[in-house]
């Protein structure tokens, strides 16, 4: 009796997943296509996208993400979290007052950051070449230009299977270039947990909250917050 509820259990896992396409991450399964735009599909997933969505609307690009055909790598909440949580970390060691509510930075601030994520058109991972970061030279991904010109490297990581090179499944990758002048060195690579998400007017791809902090380099999101000035609460 055990042994027929098990083989039950596992017919049922078997259909969900035979099912229809799906992609994954921390937050459950996804179907690849949503009849909405990209901002009602981040709305759609509050638990996920909360403080994303927050800073979307503070730096005006609520309308690009809801009509313009773009492909966004979208940076979960938790990475949001994260680099918060070094600004104010940072504050505190100057001294200064930490920063309660993601409206006290600036809107520019905001766009700049979020432009990093953001490209023209849609993007589907198929689209984007191979790269291999132990075999750059022969697979360096692509370069592209952000919707701020910022130009950051894209590529899908093909993983090995049975002992086979390349035969694994594929993973899409946003590479952060710290340096322009030599983007083949030092790349910060930020690894996409749910892919492929086609909405009414574009692609969307989910990065790992766990491997990534808001603005890639911490650092200079939290030069960029300090020098533009800190706005007092509820402003």
């Amino acid at each position: 009796m055990q042994n027929k509820t098990l083989l039950l259990a596992l017919g049922s896992i078997l259909i969900l997943f035979g099912s229809c396409k799906k992609y994954y991450f921390d937050s459950g399964i996804h179907d690849s296509k949503y009849a909405g735009s990209t901002l009602q599909y981040l709305k759609s997933k509050p638990s996920v996208f909360d403080s994303t969505l927050t800073i979307i609307n503070l730096a005006g690009l609520d309308e690009l993400l809801d009509k313009e055909n773009v492909t966004f790598f979208a940076p979960p909440a938790g990475s949001v979290f994260k680099s918060i949580k070094r600004l104010n970390n940072a504050l505190r060691s100057v001294g200064k007052d930490t920063v309660a509510t993601l409206n006290q930075i600036k809107p520019e601030v905001w766009k700049n950051t979020l432009s990093q994520y953001i490209f023209s058109g849609s993007f589907l991972l198929k689209d984007y070449p191979q790269r291999d970061t132990l075999a750059y030279t022969a697979y360096p991904g692509q370069n592209y230009s952000s919707l701020g010109g910022r130009i950051m490297n894209v590529g899908a990581i093909f993983n090995d299977a049975g002992g086979v090179q390349y035969a694994g499944y594929r993973q899409l990758f946003l590479a952060y270039i710290p340096d322009l002048s030599n983007p083949q060195v030092a790349l910060q690579n930020n690894p996409v947990a749910t892919s492929d998400i086609q909405t009414s007017n574009g692609v969307l791809h989910v990065l790992t909250k766990s491997k990534h902090n808001l603005g890639f380099n911490t650092d200079t999101f939290i030069d960029q917050v300090m020098s533009s000035g800190i706005l007092p609460p509820n402003k």
